[in-house]
């Protein structure tokens, strides 16, 4: 019984120790994060929702709204970003109108 529990604890103490810490490079949130806090540098606090995403193998496509609060205005600033991301990595970004219907999908020849 003995020999049982010390199997299982060390089992436990390899599976924690080979369990990734943080986030990589191609989690979503870290991925959009960085995009939001390089866009406005200056800006007092942000967040960020997504509205949708649609993938395609290794390439995404992700709508989403931020509200900035800039250090010198009171009101916060809302904007629409598409943001392709490729094999995780952010590789382009656009600026949409609030109230645009983007039509996101694969390119046909």
């Amino acid at each position: 019984m003995r020999h049982r529990g010390i199997s299982f604890l060390t089992l436990c103490f390899y599976l924690w120790l080979s369990t990734p810490v943080g986030a990589d490079t191609g989690d979503l949130s870290t991925i959009i994060e960085r995009f939001v806090a390089r866009q406005f540098p200056h800006a007092a606090s942000h967040f960020w929702i997504v509205n949708n995403t649609q993938w395609d193998g290794d390439e995404m496509v992700v709508d989403v709204n931020t509200i900035v609060v800039e250090r010198r205005r009171t009101e916060p600033v809302e904007n629409r970003f598409l943001l392709l991301i490729v094999a995780g990595k952010l590789a382009a970004a656009q600026n949409i109108p609030l109230d645009a219907s983007p039509e996101c999908r694969p390119e046909q020849t």
